[in-house]
């Protein structure tokens, strides 16, 4: 396996050293998956900046959940679920939502299983879903506008899924607490 270095703001590449402090400010420390990330500023800032274009999407708190987990678990990101799941419990995401996501069980609504139905589907078919598919997800109540944001999640998440992976980035120590295994298999 290649040694990837977590980096710090004096270990790091020049262009990477002001996304690391920002995130000691906003965290308190820097997260294993930014200190992996740096070492490529530009995957680094892309990865923040669809971040925040999340956080600022049309998905509430649950639905954001929904969407970042549903693809972590299907990626099996050993560092993503553990790291969502502390994520999900700071936005005071009910733990029903956030178990159901994390052991394959039906989510608490049909209108969030229909956002991991369609979320599954996107990332299983490489986002070659059906008219049928994207009409269902229609009538489940969401927009054409978050079909697209679906997309911008999968990015993201293709970003840093695959980033630990690669790299085996540990799980931060405020989040190992909700280490996960991988073996679940989504109930859609």
């Amino acid at each position: 396996m290649t040694d990837f270095t977590l980096h710090d703001e004096t270990t790091a590449p020049e262009q990477s050293v002001p996304f690391l402090a920002d995130s000691k400010k906003s965290f308190g420390r820097i997260p294993g998956l930014h200190a992996t990330m740096a070492e490529a500023p530009g995957l680094l800032e892309g990865y923040k900046k669809l971040h925040e274009l999340l956080l600022n999407s049309s998905f509430d708190k649950d639905e954001l959940t929904v969407v970042w987990q549903t693809i972590n678990v299907e990626h099996k990101c050993h560092y993503c679920v553990p790291a969502h799941t502390g994520i999900a419990k700071k936005m005071k995401v009910d733990d029903a939502i956030i178990d159901a996501l994390r052991d394959g069980t039906l989510l608490p609504t049909e209108h969030l299983e229909a956002l991991r139905t369609f979320t599954l589907e996107m990332v299983r078919e490489r986002g070659e879903v059906s008219d049928t598919t994207v009409q269902a997800f229609l009538d489940a109540g969401y927009t054409k506008q978050q079909v697209l944001e679906v997309v911008l999640a999968i990015a993201q998440k293709v970003m840093s899924n695959y980033t630990n992976h690669l790299a085996q980035t540990p799980i931060d120590e405020a989040n190992q607490k909700y280490a996960w295994e991988g073996t679940i298999v989504s109930p859609v």
